[in-house]
């Protein structure tokens, strides 16, 4: 309704709603992606350099001239913009003055200053025509009249505001509940996804299990008590083995839905086929190496992987240019198969996250699927790697399992990581701490890894104090 308030956001509506839908359609070309990303790559680049204090800083060499010859295929001399240019320069990044945003989000700050996020009707609007759209034929699968939850981790965060906005445009009902909430709970919450009853829910793969887990200590069958036709999970790591479990301990269809993070807003949104695609009409992407920084180019099988480096293509509040997100990607090339015609992208952990294991480096995603792969019906893990006298790493799953589902076998999990990783692994059962639902407040690692061979982190000293203050 705001629209009808403002003509100009009226307008952009209108204009992204028919971009979007042509561009699923697949009305546009290459010709013509590559023309729309070169014009709002200019805008943007003008935008921040004369109106970002950051920015009118880091681009005071870049002239008129050199910003209208600017290609999306060659970005080199434009300098990257970091997480720690972010939590420097605060509201320096900003483009545009706080008052003209309709709302103020902010990073969690677990492992450090956290960094204002504002956003305008233009940032909404660009990001959430893209969810809706992609989102549009996963809902329809499911029929009208459909109830859907919504957990997030705070108020200064955005999920619950734009995920409520998509599920309002695609005409669903939303109820937004924080389980970690003092004045919710999981009894409650648990209560009303039976009683309204709930038949989705966004929330983080580790809610989706600490849910399962509550209802499971309650005397609830989550398969057989709940309604829950479709799981919408985003926030944390989530590798092919962890979604499957999911949908067995819910009974329910998974989806990896969203990539984002709150300071660069929508990176890649589920489609209809099952992978996250990128969102090339408000998004520039790049996939370098970590290490060098140096540009990596799809292969011949039409693959990439690397640090995902990211340019909005949105004049709002605060369009981050040569963003470098932290994290690594696996990219592939769109098929004729595909539901939306863009890369498809995995998001395989954050760089720092990556382990060695007796000479083989693993990303935390691949790790967590490997170990994970031979097991369904667990409600929460946690790993922890220790070195023998020897020199020899070893690992230890510890899982919590539903008795209900039976008791899995380890054989076949315990020989993979042998051959895949040349690493011994046993596997317990049991109840891991609190600390394992800290994921999304800090990371996949500190939340997940206990790692005996290394000196306690901030971001795993974080993780525990956000775990002793749940608790």
């Amino acid at each position: 309704m705001f629209t009808q308030y403002y003509p100009e956001s009226a307008a952009l509506t209108v204009e992204l709603r028919d971009q979007v839908d042509a561009f699923i359609a697949g009305k546009w070309d290459t010709a013509k992606l590559t023309a729309h990303q070169t014009h709002k790559l200019r805008e943007v680049v003008a935008f921040a350099r004369d109106n970002s204090p950051f920015y009118r800083e880091r681009l005071a060499g870049l002239t008129d001239q050199a910003i209208a010859a600017l290609q999306p295929a060659n970005l080199r001399n434009l300098p990257f913009t970091t997480k720690d240019d972010l939590r420097r320069e605060q509201f320096n990044l900003l483009s545009r003055p706080l008052s003209e945003a309709w709302i103020f989000y902010e990073t969690t700050g677990t492992t450090g200053v956290s960094t204002p996020c504002p956003r305008t009707n233009i940032d909404s609007l660009n990001n959430n025509t893209i969810l809706t759209a992609y989102y549009r034929d996963i809902f329809s699968a499911h029929g009208d009249g459909q109830v859907i939850g919504i957990s997030g981790p705070s108020e200064l965060h955005s999920t619950g505001d734009t995920f409520g906005d998509v599920c309002r445009n695609l005409g669903h009902t939303v109820v937004k509940m924080w389980p970690h909430s003092p004045m919710v709970g999981f009894d409650r919450a648990l209560e009303l996804m039976r009683h309204l009853p709930l038949t989705g829910l966004f929330c983080t793969p580790g809610m989706a299990m600490h849910l399962a887990q509550r209802a499971i200590d309650a005397g609830l069958r989550p398969r057989l008590d709940f309604s829950l036709d479709l799981l919408l999970l985003t926030g944390e790591l989530l590798s092919p083995s962890l979604l499957a479990n999911i949908g067995l301990l819910w009974n329910a269809e998974v989806h990896n839905v969203l990539y984002a993070s709150q300071e660069a807003s929508v990176l890649a949104a589920a489609a209809s086929d099952g992978r996250l695609r990128t969102a090339p009409l408000i998004n520039l992407y790049e996939v370098i190496d970590p290490d060098t920084e140096e540009p990596v180019d799809f292969d011949d099988s039409g693959r990439c992987y690397g640090e995902l480096v990211v340019t909005n293509l949105y004049t709002g509040a605060k369009p981050l240019i040569r963003y470098r997100t932290g994290d690594l990607v696996r990219m592939t090339q769109p098929d004729r198969s595909a539901a939306v015609p863009a890369p498809s992208v995995e998001a395989v952990g954050r760089v720092h996250d990556r382990l060695t294991l007796n000479g083989h480096t693993v990303s935390g995603y691949d790790f967590e699927d490997l170990l994970l792969g031979q097991f369904r019906g667990f409600c929460d893990y946690q790993i922890t790697i220790e070195r023998d006298e020897a020199g020899v790493d070893r690992v230890a799953l510890l899982l919590r399992s539903d008795p209900t589902t039976g008791f899995p076998s380890v054989e076949g999990a315990v020989q993979q990581c042998l051959e895949e990783l040349d690493t011994p692994l046993t596997v317990r059962f049991g109840t891991p701490g609190a600390i394992t639902g800290t994921g999304a407040m800090v990371s996949w690692k500190a939340a997940r890894v206990i790692d005996l061979r290394t000196n306690q982190s901030d971001e795993d000293e974080a993780a525990k104090n956000i775990a002793a203050s749940r608790s």
